[in-house]
């Protein structure tokens, strides 16, 4: 269960995770009750001392500059405005941004939302930026805001129960600020007398948060990443709000997911009582820099921090193929130790922070620092800080970059057919002899050193889009791989942008026994994240420098080895096989052992199906579409694998034959209905009595099911059944005339439909038809004791026996139905309500209507109110014309 209060808890142990970087720093402030704001809106606010600057648009996607790009410099506010006197004086533009364009603050999933009371107004958001953001890099920045609608949350019991929402960082951010607002509603209003219940948040970027707060077992193979999370307590009686904010975080989708502790299990009739609604509405606030000056890789440039400045955030754009990544800072000017008082930090992705790779220069005349395998296709920063109590005067420096990549002709390999295309050996392809590593390293700068295994050619893979999250990956000659002893295979695999973020990546390697030719070779597959990462020899773990990945094995003895990552951050994965021969922990290069293995990968929506106790659901979150596991007989887990609470099979069948054998309970009142005549009844208690059985053995959670036709069918009849069972016992209690009842009949199965297609688990579809049927009895009954001025039923032996029995009966199935019904034991208590309305029919339907012939003469002449005379002479054809004596026989 999530704990109580406004406090970070640890993020989810990992089954074969490292994280490939560093993690962002996050803080967690006091809690602020938010206040109505009228409309939603964006704030754009400049660093306090700058002038104002309009709204630009950095671009979508960085590109790597064809020809020099000149170094753009901060602009610092004590710097004169260079700009043409045409330009307005309000309006400071640096030379280097582009034109004004419009930018859109808010992401497409997340559109801004008019609610009175639910989000913070634009004192309070100012009041919040200025003293919880704290001040920022240097340069000019902007703050965006953006917000989700509120969602209600619901009780976990797996993740298809939480609530999802997705928000999207832009690049060059140094700081993200959620401001999480949670409030309750009762039947339209606050919810002041709804309970406190724990909100637990969890934030991930890249990737929806894979979460597991019952502690459950998740599937054999499964790599789970961790995640942030945040537990929030109620501070006031209808409204909380917390903050949650993420210094330098990493650009794209970020994802948060929410959920109400696990519930009680009590069973609750729609419409019984106003439900107590908690939700969720996150707002996002980020602040990011305007001016980041991008650097030319090789090219030298000197840079100034003034005394106002204490720090420098520079970029450069990382290309594929680049394997290190080296900044050099040189002091110009100046020598002892305080002459060069400057500390150099690097981080890729996102603005350095305090803990990334970092060398202090002191007095050194040349300070380097190295980042090696840094992600492709990503900006890599520079940070140049000045301690606090620096010297209080300008620092002049030079700063230079080199990016280190792999050389063309190592490259060019991927276009050799045969054995450098790693075929596999039934296709009769002889193995190259081995290449030596190439030695073809850029010597621009200092400390340049020969290519590391990093540059082997990367094969893609055909991409085969099925169905939504069913994907299959497939190999160039495949889908066997042929691994010589000199070198390694590496493959990426594209996972689109968000599209293939909600399922699930499956990865599996086969030994081919027979292509090891009795030598001991163990197959080692490295699966990486945005950069390959080489297996050398000896190696046998995955991870190097500050970059890992997901380790699998293959050998003699094991040779199969599976890998399962749920919800899987989108970009390009490496996979790198290598084989290797020996045992232990120490392996060495195979002479003349060309491995095979056979490689599968797929993306697929959910963990094997969620298996035989578990339904897979796609979800969607405006347009983000995701899948999840609904378990379901007491099984759980990510994939419903966890067996601790799931129920037996003699307890599965024991409860299936319960709810269907209970429906026989109707057979009695059948054969009752039958003997008074009353066919039309039997019909309609025949047809609850089917349906009902079959819809209970269709309805069972766990493997004792059995369905005979379309489950939302067996529903539908089944709750028509139970319904016009009330319907026709109450009119045929009423005795109304023939006609009267059959139109009622008639009526009422009409109208019933009608609302069971609207809504077949509201309470009013139960009670509506209910209770009009006990007016109509009402009304009957009045008006026939008025006529008769006399208790109707008249004799005290219905009433004791037959009505006063059956309502009791009733009313007992009716509370065990809306008050005591758990998921615990809805076995046994929907059984025992499956007797006592079959028991409670039997007693309140009426007896057979005596007929005319039985009618003593006093009633028969206190009933009627005519007399009709038959003249049997003329009936007969006596009557002539002279008009004879005719005698009348009156009957009443």
């Amino acid at each position: 269960m999530p704990r109580s209060g406004s406090q970070l808890r640890r993020p989810l142990q990992s089954l074969a995770w490292a994280p490939s970087q560093s993690q962002p720093l996050f803080h967690l402030f006091p809690q602020i009750p938010a206040r109505p704001l009228c409309q939603p809106h964006s704030q754009n606010l400049l660093k306090p001392g700058a002038q104002r600057l309009p709204l630009f648009q950095s671009p979508p996607q960085p590109l790597r500059p064809s020809h020099p790009v000149p170094l753009h410099k901060p602009l610092s506010p004590a710097q004169p405005n260079s700009l043409s006197p045409s330009v307005p004086s309000s309006l400071s533009l640096p030379g280097s941004l582009p034109p004004p364009t419009p930018l859109s603050h808010t992401p497409p999933l997340c559109q801004p939302r008019l609610r009175s009371g639910l989000q913070l107004p634009s004192a309070l958001l100012l009041l919040l930026l200025l003293s919880v953001l704290g001040p920022g890099a240097g340069g000019l920045f902007l703050t965006d805001y953006s917000t989700c609608s509120p969602r209600k949350l619901s009780p976990f019991r797996s993740f298809a129960s939480t609530e999802l929402f997705h928000f999207h960082v832009p690049e060059d951010t140094f700081l993200a600020v959620w401001n999480l607002i949670i409030f309750k509603e009762q039947g339209g209003t606050f919810g002041d007398h709804c309970p406190d219940q724990s909100v637990t948040v969890y934030f991930r970027s890249g990737a929806p948060p894979v979460i597991n707060p019952l502690h459950t077992h998740f599937p054999g193979d499964t790599a789970v990443p961790g995640v942030f999370s945040l537990t929030l307590s109620w501070t006031l009686p209808n409204r909380t709000s917390g903050i949650f904010n993420v210094s330098s975080p990493l650009p794209g989708d970020w994802f948060l997911a929410a959920h109400l502790p696990q519930a009680h299990g009590h069973i609750s009739v729609k419409g019984l009582q106003d439900e107590c609604q908690y939700l969720l509405q996150p707002q996002l606030i980020v602040r990011r820099l305007l001016d980041v000056a991008v650097l030319v890789p090789g090219r030298p440039s000197e840079q100034t921090l003034s005394v106002h400045n204490r720090s420098a955030l520079y970029k450069v754009f990382v290309p594929s193929f680049t394997y290190r990544v080296s900044a050099q800072l040189v002091c110009v000017g100046g020598r002892g130790a305080s002459a060069c008082p400057l500390t150099l930090r690097l981080r890729p992705k996102a603005p350095p922070l305090h803990n990334s790779s970092s060398v202090a220069c002191g007095g050194a005349s040349v300070c380097q620092l190295e980042l090696a395998l840094p992600p492709w296709g990503h900006w890599v920063y520079v940070r140049v800080e000045t301690p606090s109590r620096g010297p209080s005067r300008t620092v002049r420096f030079q700063l230079c970059v080199w990016l280190q990549e792999c050389p063309q002709p190592s490259l060019s390999r991927a276009l050799v057919p045969g054995a450098a295309m790693n075929m596999p050996q039934s296709l009769g392809n002889q193995p190259l002899p081995p290449e030596p590593p190439s030695l073809g390293a850029p010597a621009e700068g200092p400390g340049a050193t020969s290519p590391p295994e990093h540059c082997w050619p990367v094969r893609p893979t055909l991409r085969n889009e099925l169905d939504t999250f069913s994907v299959h990956f497939y190999i160039f000659f495949g889908p066997s791989v042929a691994l010589p002893p000199e070198r390694p295979a590496v493959f990426a695999l594209r996972l689109l942008p968000l599209l293939d973020s909600g399922g699930v990546l499956s990865l599996e390697l086969q030994l081919n026994a027979s292509s090891l030719r009795q030598e001991n070779v163990t197959v080692f597959g490295c699966l990486t994240h945005e950069v390959p990462l080489s297996l050398g020899d000896a190696a046998v773990t995955c991870a190097k420098e500050s970059l890992a990945g997901f380790l699998l094995t293959v050998s003699a003895a094991s040779r199969v080895a599976r890998l399962r990552i749920p919800f899987p951050q989108t970009g390009t994965w490496f996979l790198t096989l290598r084989s290797l021969c020996g045992a232990g922990p120490r392996f060495v290069r195979c002479r003349n052992a060309t491995a095979e293995v056979r490689l599968r990968t797929f993306l697929s929506p959910c963990v094997d199906d969620c298996g035989p106790y578990g339904q897979c659901k796609l979800l969607r979150t405006h347009n983000y579409l995701y899948a999840a596991c609904e378990c379901k007989a007491g099984w759980r887990g990510w994939g419903c694998t966890d067996s601790a609470d799931a129920l037996t099979y003699g307890f599965q069948l024991l409860s299936t034959l319960l709810l269907c054998l209970s429906n026989l309970m109707f057979l009695p009142p059948v054969v009752l209905a039958i003997r008074s005549r009353y066919v039309l009844e039997a019909a309609v208690y025949t047809f609850t009595m089917f349906f009902s059985t079959f819809y209970h053995a269709c309805d069972q959670p766990g493997i004792v099911v059995f369905c005979i036709m379309d489950y939302d069918v067996l529903q539908f009849c089944d709750f028509l059944g139970s319904l016009m069972s009330v319907w026709v016992t109450v009119i045929a209690m009423a005795r109304l005339q023939p006609v009267v009842k059959q139109v009622l009949y008639l009526l009422g199965a009409m109208l019933l439909s009608m609302a069971l297609q609207l809504d077949r688990h509201g309470l009013w579809n139960l009670l509506g038809p209910s209770l009009f049927a006990l007016g109509i009895l009402a009304t009957a009954w009045t008006v026939r004791s008025v006529r008769r001025r006399h208790c109707y039923p008249p004799t005290w032996r219905r009433w004791l026996f037959c009505l006063c029995p059956g309502s009791l009966i009733a009313g007992s199935a009716i509370l065990l139905y809306a008050f005591v019904e758990t998921r615990d034991n809805y076995f046994y208590i929907h059984s025992i309500w499956h007797m006592l309305i079959a028991g409670s029919v039997g007693f309140l339907l009426p007896p057979r209507a005596k007929t005319d012939r039985r009618v003593p003469s006093r009633a028969r002449a206190r009933g009627c109110g005519y007399q009709l005379c038959i003249n049997e002479q003329e009936e007969l054809g006596l009557v002539g014309p002279g008009g004879a004596t005719v005698s009348s026989i009156c009957a009443s």
